[in-house]
């Protein structure tokens, strides 16, 4: 017989569900361990999510948990997206229903708003007050998604005259190393504008050695600690990259002219200028101020058909060259790499098309990573490692990137998703760097790599910012962090700090500093949000273009299963929805209790079992994809 579990107080954060009710999730202190406790609807209006509360949770006979007695400590938002509802001439909020469940009393002072409008406002004593309304035409489910996951928009004024300011400052050779007779190249996605790393890589010596470098837009430079810029940099933390929509961490203005390494042009670089052995390992490193001139502008496109075919693009004769040079850096790199194991994270990725005349989202088109990918991908994790032991060597405290060994039941997991996809993965109960190369080379190319790659990332969990340093299971690195994008990402910016102020002289930092740690949890923070964005904009779009194919048959596999159903991702196109659990033969279902399998009475559904499934319906204001099997 189970022992009743008394009532107690606690301190948790609200997460909403659009269907009207919310939990309260406490999570105890240094551990991992989370319990989540119901609170039905009455309960939950007057809060929003992400309040922090104190709240007595109660244990039922089944072990459910249930919150009640809710107290706001804090709240954290302070916009809210909703639509405006009129009721008896009174107007209304109907609050974003992942936010709240409630409709709140609009205070719209002297803006004239009608039923169906719809809006940001803010939150202030316990109201909400109109910011500003969304005009006719403009994408509403951009605006509720930025509101959703507190983003920002645009730039305080004094931030904009930061920026204005911060290109005065011209990019002379000064003090700085002279690298624009260095055959330089910046390698990206034609469509890309912040283009903040550059390379090069210098022909081999007497001892086989190769050198590269490479060199970062120096944002230090212009971008100061204690201006309005740098605060509103760091409160943002990262770029956003919603399809359709592009958050900069940085006015356009520095990030995709002043400091973006454009081709022709002087931009003052930090470099970081490794040597390469024949074997592939990185024997030496420097790190220096620097002007680099970029030669030649590539994509990667244009550069795999070179590193596979040999293929010269009219881009690139001015450096054709040294191309064979930056082959074989890669090459050497990646045999250096394939010994120690990990994975690469180079990886398929969806990517919505727009009709240009309308906007109108027209197509979803899955993109493989090139063999150019995979180079700039070594070329960037050498120079992070590299800088990452740079730092670690001098006592600096850096922003060090740590992604903690999968514990035994998330390797079980991957273990049974793998063979049900028909993969033996035999981790045995510990996954190590070497066993999930192998894993890794076996699924290239295989129907079911999007599938089995989705489930391996989360089983492998998130990496994370902090000062203390440690390794990186992924890439298997001992020791990593983040150098290569300060222009999109302030962990960046504030390595860079740190190295240019020990190369200017200083030396009285702090080893493991407490406030670098604080910085390293705010990132953290705005990170997850920004991710959740992205895959909100992502569903939102899943569920506007499927919308046009509702009864179409697709072949999927089974990605997950939840205690209401299956979700299955469709092969071709990375694009996921819910098969709900009442619409399948043979039930009812529950999940079993590592929720790998939905199982019923006759049969089961598994993690990484192909299915066949038609679109059922759509809900593009939640982003939801349902459907049904189909035999």
């Amino acid at each position: 017989m189970d022992t009743p579990v008394s009532p107690r107080t606690v301190t948790g954060r609200i997460d909403v569900h659009p269907r009207g009710f919310g939990f309260l999730t406490v999570q105890a202190p240094g551990s991992h361990e989370v319990l989540s406790a119901f609170i039905p609807p009455p309960d939950l209006n007057p809060l929003f999510a992400g309040d922090i509360v104190t709240g007595t949770v109660t244990a039922a006979a089944d072990g459910r948990w249930t919150a009640s007695h809710l107290s706001l400590v804090e709240r954290p938002r302070t916009r809210v997206y909703g639509e405006v509802v009129s009721r008896k001439g009174s107007l209304f909020l109907r609050i974003d229903r992942e936010v709240g469940n409630a409709d709140w009393v609009l205070d719209a002072g002297s803006t004239r708003v009608q039923h169906g409008d719809a809006v940001v406002a803010s939150i202030a004593d316990g109201k909400v007050v109109l910011l500003y309304k969304v005009e006719a035409g403009e994408d509403r489910s951009l605006e509720r998604i930025i509101a959703r996951h507190g983003l920002s928009k645009d730039f305080s004024p004094q931030a904009l005259e930061d920026a204005r300011l911060a290109r005065e400052v011209p990019h002379a050779v000064g003090s700085r190393r002279d690298l624009r007779d260095v055959p330089t190249v910046t390698v990206d996605a034609p469509s890309t504008r912040d283009i903040d790393d550059a390379i090069s890589v210098l022909p081999a010596g007497p001892d086989g050695a190769l050198r590269l470098l490479v060199s970062i837009a120096d944002v230090g430079e212009r971008v100061k600690e204690g201006t309005a810029l740098d605060a509103e940099a760091r409160e943002r933390a990262t770029s956003v990259y919603m399809a359709g929509r592009v958050l900069p961490m940085l006015p356009e203005a520095l990030s995709s002219d002043w400091l973006s390494l454009v081709p022709g042009q002087e931009r003052h670089c930090l470099t970081v200028e490794l040597r390469i052995d024949p074997q592939g390992r990185v024997t030496a490193a420097d790190v220096y101020e620097s002007v680099i001139r970029s030669w030649a502008r590539l994509n990667y496109d244009e550069v795999g058909a070179f590193l596979d075919r040999g293929e010269v693009s009219p881009p690139m004769e001015p450096v054709r060259e040294v191309m064979p040079w930056f082959r074989l850096a890669s090459a050497r790199l990646a045999v250096a790499r394939g010994a120690r194991g990990g994975m690469e994270f180079a990886r398929d990725e969806a990517r919505f098309t727009f009709d240009a005349s309308t906007g109108a989202v027209s197509g979803l088109v899955s993109e493989r990573p090139t063999s150019a990918h995979g180079m700039i991908e070594r070329f960037m994790v050498a120079a992070n490692e590299a800088i990452a032991t740079w730092m670690l060597a001098r006592g600096l405290p850096g922003v060090f990137r740590v992604h903690e060994q999968p514990d035994p039941e998330r390797v079980a997991d991957l273990n049974a998703f793998a063979e049900h996809s028909g993969f033996a993965a035999g981790f045995g109960r510990e996954l190590t760097p070497l066993a999930l190369s192998a894993f890794d080379r076996q699924i290239v190319g295989a129907a079911a790599e999007p599938a089995l790659r989705s489930v391996l990332r989360r089983a492998l969990g998130p990496s994370r910012y902090t000062v203390k340093p440690g390794p990186h299971f992924g890439l298997a690195a001992p020791l990593y962090l983040h150098f290569t994008s300060p222009i999109r990402r302030y962990a960046d910016l504030a390595v860079h700090r740190t190295l240019k102020g020990y190369l200017h002289g200083r030396r009285d930092y702090l080893d493991e500093d407490p406030t670098v740690e604080s910085l390293a949890t705010h990132i953290n923070a705005r990170a997850r949000s920004a991710n959740r964005a992205e895959t909100d904009r992502h569903h939102v779009l899943e569920a506007r273009w499927l919308a046009g194919h509702v009864g179409k048959e697709f072949s999927a596999r089974i990605v997950r299963v939840k205690p209401f159903g299956l979700v299955a991702q469709l092969d071709g196109m990375l694009a996921e929805g819910m098969l709900p659990a009442e619409g399948l033969p043979g039930g009812p279902f529950r999940p079993d209790a590592r929720e790998l399998s939905l199982v019923g009475k006759e049969r089961a559904f598994t993690v990484g079992m192909p299915v066949t499934v038609k679109v059922a319906s759509t809900d593009e204001q939640l982003g939801r994809v349902e459907l049904a099997l189909v035999g």
